[in-house]
């Protein structure tokens, strides 16, 4: 048996997020549809992870396990023929067996994206957070300060949320301006149910002044859900990118560098 291992793109406007679940279309669900239809097998993908209804991904990684000899790039050209148009194939490679797309991982790259043109854009309404008010750049980046290292994000999870402990580690966060854009870089191993877009909701409600930038140190101390920003919407925000840095990773070489901010 080959272990493949799959990065994906995707829309996710359309579909109830990655994971298979009883209501709604999963990512996942049409990606083994596709993989069926061209292996003639039942495939399960293992994936590095998990997005929520509307966030998009440029860099999801799934492994499925297969009895083929298909060459790589068969997975790709094959695969995507299944595939609608909001669903793509990126990259096919062979892995180790022992290969782990979650606990291989060693950060992730969250991008969430703003919009502040004073009148709406409708060729981005699927992609980016319109946000009207003037936002404080100079206080959005002295609070965002705060967060690299490792801290107890309660404050920043989904009522929901079902993780065992809700200490993670942030690498980076930097933002940038690129014209009416605000883009939000946050590079971290791992994160809790909605915490990135809690992360840009506080920062956006810091910009807008109804926190300090102080606020941010006081909800890492002080796991207090109610206390902390509004949730971004879903539309902005995009996995980037999964990065694995032991031997048995195909990215073994690959180093982090965190986007300079502008």
């Amino acid at each position: 048996m080959r272990t493949i291992k799959l990065t994906i793109e995707y829309d996710g406007t359309n579909y109830s997020g990655w994971q298979i679940q009883p209501n709604g279309l999963a990512v996942q669900q049409v990606i083994e549809e596709a993989l069926r239809q061209l292996l003639s097998e039942t495939v399960r993908l293992r994936s590095s992870g998990r997005t929520d209804a509307g966030v998009h991904a440029r860099g999801m990684v799934a492994v499925f396990r297969t009895s083929t000899n298909l060459p790589l790039r068969a997975f790709v050209e094959g695969g995507n023929r299944y595939l609608p148009p909001d669903i793509a194939i990126i990259e096919a490679r062979e892995v180790p067996s022992s290969f782990k797309p979650i606990s291989d991982a060693h950060a992730k790259l969250y991008r969430y994206t703003i919009i502040t043109s004073a009148v709406r854009s409708p060729l981005h309404r699927f992609h980016a957070w319109h946000v009207r008010e003037p936002l404080d750049m100079v206080a959005m980046r002295l609070a965002a300060d705060r967060f690299p290292g490792s801290h107890d994000f309660a404050a920043f999870r989904a009522s929901n949320c079902s993780a065992k402990t809700t200490v993670r580690r942030i690498d980076s966060i930097t933002i940038r301006s690129e014209g009416d854009r605000i883009i939000i870089d946050v590079v971290g191993e791992g994160f809790l149910k909605n915490m990135v877009r809690i992360m840009v909701g506080t920062l956006v409600d810091i910009a807008k002044g109804r926190f300090a930038p102080e606020h941010i140190s006081w909800l890492l101390q002080n796991p207090d859900r109610k206390k902390a920003g509004v949730t971004a919407p879903a539309c902005g925000l995009c996995l980037e990118k999964v990065y694995y840095g032991d031997e048995n990773s195909p990215d073994s070489n690959e180093v982090i560098f965190p986007p300079e901010a502008s």
